[in-house]
């Protein structure tokens, strides 16, 4: 076996900054075939600005990145045929329908109309989206816009699926559909790069976590490993306690509630 045909994104001590702002430093991780990856961290902790340089909108400083063996910005072409992408705030043709936004991306795309439809009808279902189907997208919610993206982005069964806090802003049923349709994505061999500052979404569906803090690694793993780590520490801590620890955001938090439980008492 060639595991290097098994690696679908592999960053090596990326880096970026503006003005005097690291944003990324020396950010090395790697996603397997089949696996989901979490990219965990407190806002502002270099989540997105690590997406855009994947997507080839951001050119590194330094390092290098290699998605499906392209590079971002030599590839760019080949490489957005071959990867889906959710940004936290939706990013669709706005004057469109969502039935003539599929048509336009199902043309571009050159997909078979039969098989298209067949999806469409089950994601749309799937996701409550059905009766907004003819609907300009301006005139939708921001979670039914998402719902949308989300759709756009995985209708060409994409290798790599690139999600920057995709649940945002979705109910509860179309957040567990959203996971069952990625839970599929993987079982097919394709991967998933999701971005969160959201603990429980991460332990829930991650299969590796890596904790980003002020642009670092600071710590990666499966939810057992990262457990293990916790208990290393000498302390009873859970998967949250890590990592508000790792980012240095424990001992503000307990600031915060010793002052709230004065306050009510």
């Amino acid at each position: 076996m060639n595991l290097m045909n098994d690696i679908m994104l592999k960053a090596e001590n990326i880096s970026k900054s503006f003005e005097n702002v690291h944003a990324v430093n020396d950010l090395s991780f790697e996603i397997k075939k089949g696996e989901i990856y979490g990219l965990l961290g407190p806002n502002g902790a270099g989540k997105t600005t690590t997406i855009k340089m994947i997507l080839g909108l951001l050119e590194p400083d330094q390092g290098e990145i290699s998605v499906l063996g392209l590079h971002p910005e030599r590839d760019e072409i080949e490489l957005k045929n071959r990867i889906g992408y959710v940004s936290e705030e939706p990013l669709i043709y706005k004057s469109l329908t969502p039935k003539e936004l599929f048509n336009f991306i199902a043309s571009i795309r050159k997909l078979d109309g039969e098989k298209v439809t067949k999806k469409l009808a089950e994601y749309l279902e799937g996701l409550n989206a059905v009766e907004y189907y003819e609907r300009l997208i301006s005139t939708l919610s921001r979670g039914n816009k998402q719902k949308i993206q989300i759709i756009a982005a995985i209708l060409h069964d994409p290798q790599l699926l690139i999600l920057d806090e995709p649940l945002a802003g979705l109910d509860a049923k179309s957040v567990k559909v959203v996971k069952e349709i990625l839970e599929l994505h993987t079982q097919r061999g394709g991967s998933v790069l999701f971005s969160t500052h959201i603990m429980e979404v991460a332990e829930d569906l991650c299969d590796v976590i890596g904790i980003v803090n002020q642009g670092k690694l600071v710590a990666v793993g499966t939810v057992d490993e990262l457990r293990e780590r916790a208990n290393t520490l000498g302390e009873d801590m859970d998967l949250e306690d890590i990592f508000l620890k790792l980012t240095d955001q424990d001992e503000s938090v307990n600031l915060i509630i010793e002052k709230l439980r004065a306050s009510i008492n």
